[in-house]
């Protein structure tokens, strides 16, 4: 018999609603021809992966070298934690050793690993709305509970309501910067904020929550912006993150947990996060490609299209009449619902099908009342979605 919990998940309108539509898309593209169906539901980059990336996999293909698809430690091949340290200290703007490095299965592989490895039953993770729907069913994984948060009108965090939200048993706060579904990217500013929050907090309590930043879009940036570098300043703060959106490489399932040299409990949570590898079932990330992002983490990437593409895609909220929140990068758009809807994105994404149009409501990220556009698409299918946009937003 199947456990009443997951069912009750599975049967909930919310529950894999990105997913759901991406499937009604491939029904409606069979009816109507895909030239016909305007599918924005799925963010599945469609860049092809730059060529650093294709002649990492011919030399690693071409390896055949006893052992060379055998186990290694569960953390990861040393040479790809070394690899995967000199990226995050670029980023970061301080040493990362490779010893701080754990191989995962993609960003949610290192983000399951990283809540298994810090929850007690009952510890809570606050997470900023709209958020990445997933995170429920990760923190629930493993005993948490999630508390959600509000952030400020323009999408950027509000310290005030997170530090309203702390509590002796509050373990973590997760940021996705740039965010999905809105695009908005956490400043300096932001994070001194929030690391003041969290510091104060735990001068009071003992505890000190972490930080976990959830990373996968970070080098796809707009308008020279980039992502704030969060370890200078919070002591236990992590990176999650994968090769899925900056290399195009979601289904190879690729990415690792970076930890904060000064973190207060450097030894116990990676030893902790590595046997939560394991016994998660992962035992370790992907070898073959282990190796083939050693080579080609630091490939050449060239996002102009996204930008072009959410130039395109604006314009075409502006002549259809949509407001919108303007991203600072990844690939979404996040829209106001309009008003006569009365914030009922649910309804107004299933009145999009209607003109063959495929969006994720808000509701599904936290967000009600506004609906998510994935424009990592062809160019074709933005431009011929103009006159369906503008339709829909005046038919009811």
């Amino acid at each position: 018999m199947v456990a009443e919990h997951i069912k009750q998940l599975v049967e909930s309108p919310t529950a894999g609603v990105i997913r759901r539509m991406f499937e009604e898309g491939a029904v409606l593209k069979q009816k109507y021809g895909a030239e016909n169906v305007y599918d924005f539901s799925l963010g599945n980059p469609d860049l092809d992966p730059p060529e650093q990336v294709v002649q990492a996999i011919l030399k690693t293909a071409q390896d055949t070298t006893h052992g060379c698809h055998g186990y290694m430690p569960n953390a990861g091949y040393p040479a790809a934690r070394d690899a995967m340290a000199k990226k995050t200290s670029l980023e970061q703007g301080i040493s990362v050793p490779g010893s701080n490095i754990i191989m995962s299965v993609g960003a949610a592989g290192a983000l399951n690993a990283a809540l298994k490895a810090l929850l007690n039953p009952g510890d809570e993770v606050i997470v900023p709305c709209p958020y990445f729907t997933e995170y429920d069913h990760y923190i629930h994984n493993h005993n948490g509970e999630i508390h959600r948060v509000s952030t400020k009108a323009d999408f950027s965090l509000d310290t005030d309501a997170i530090a309203a939200a702390l509590s002796e048993v509050t373990a973590a706060v997760i940021i996705n910067s740039p965010n999905n579904p809105t695009g908005h990217i956490y400043s300096d500013a932001d994070i001194a904020a929030l690391a003041a929050v969290l510091n104060a907090h735990g001068k009071k309590t003992g505890r000190y929550p972490y930080i976990i930043c959830d990373e996968p879009y970070r080098a796809i940036t707009y308008g020279g912006k980039k992502v704030a570098s969060v370890f200078p300043a919070y002591e236990n703060t992590v990176v999650v993150t994968s090769f899925a959106k900056n290399l195009s490489l979601p289904g190879e399932r690729i990415g690792y947990i970076a930890l904060n040299p000064a973190c207060r409990e450097s030894k116990d949570f990676l030893a902790a996060a590595v046997f939560a590898t394991r016994v998660l079932g992962y035992v370790n990330a992907p070898a073959f490609f282990q190796k083939v992002v050693t080579e080609s983490w630091d490939a050449v990437c060239d996002y102009s299209l996204y930008e072009k593409r959410c130039k395109e895609l604006t314009e075409i909220m502006d002549y259809a009449g949509f407001s919108y929140a303007r991203p600072d990068g990844a690939f979404y758009l996040f829209v106001k619902v309009p008003e006569e809807w009365n914030g009922d994105d649910m309804a107004f994404t299933d009145h999009l099908k209607k003109y063959n149009i495929l969006c994720a409501p808000g509701s599904g990220f936290g967000g009600k009342g506004w609906f998510r556009i994935a424009y990592c698409v062809s160019e074709k299918t933005i431009l011929n979605s103009k006159e369906a946009f503008y339709k829909a937003a005046r038919e009811k």
